[in-house]
């Protein structure tokens, strides 16, 4: 007589608990939420509307194994959300935006892991982890690093231009031809399509490449060559 096999029960995904913490985390971060989206209109930031898309698509995907998996709420995540809490209330209270936008991505960070357990955030930690890509640099940060790459892009051009025998006076980020005065602006620097293309490689790693090592090689795009100058009246 041939032994039946009995397939396990197929576990469920704590759809209630999770859809009422997203209406709560929806409701909270309303108003960041809105600023952040307002802010993807910005050609720098035009990525923004694909970050979430493809976040949900690979949970959406992943759908089968985390149903698999049986939830062991772990008490960690609830600190982290209580982290995201206070996070949020330091960026409003402060300002800060950057602060406050990240908050959204730690409670989010938090929830799955109170409800999951570690097993499903290590599922979910990439997706994850993309969300962080729908937040702009923040301008503290990005002011101090574009000064210095202005000044290596001028120094680069000053150097190929007497190379081309042409010449040049540099004065800071400030070329000065015979005909004409050059200036290096910020756009120059490259840094800020560089989150960009940080992003779009980590996608192309995860969803082209299958051997580990290329997707980490994926994750460091060239940089953006600082050659560029733009002409001041």
């Amino acid at each position: 007589m041939t032994p039946v096999l009995e397939h396990p029960p197929k576990l469920q995904l704590p759809w209630t608990k999770l859809a009422w913490f997203g209406v709560l985390l929806i409701g909270r971060y309303a108003p960041v939420l809105k600023a952040l989206i307002l802010k993807w209109n910005d050609s720098d930031m035009g990525h923004g509307f694909c970050v979430p898309l493809i976040a949900g698509f690979i949970f959406w995907q992943r759908r089968e194994e985390l149903a698999a998996l049986k939830p062991k709420p772990n008490w960690w995540g609830l600190a982290v959300v209580v982290f995201g809490a206070f996070q949020l209330m330091l960026g409003t209270l402060g300002a800060e935006i950057f602060t406050a936008r990240t908050s959204f991505v730690f409670t989010l960070i938090g929830v799955v892991w109170f409800l999951g357990g570690n097993q499903m955030l290590k599922q979910t930690a990439f997706p994850l982890f993309l969300l962080f890509f729908m937040i702009s640099i923040p301008e503290i940060i990005y002011s101090r690093i574009t000064f210095p790459l202005q000044i290596l892009a001028s120094k680069l051009a000053d150097e190929a231009l007497t190379l081309l025998s042409i010449p040049v006076f540099r004065e800071g980020n400030i070329l000065d031809l015979p005909n004409q005065r050059l200036s290096v602006v910020e756009a120059c620097s490259g840094i800020r399509s560089l989150l960009s293309l940080t992003f779009l490689s980590l996608v192309y790693g995860y969803f082209f490449e299958k051997r580990l090592w290329l997707r980490v090689a994926c994750s460091f795009p060239p940089s953006p060559s600082p050659s560029s100058t733009t002409a001041a009246a």
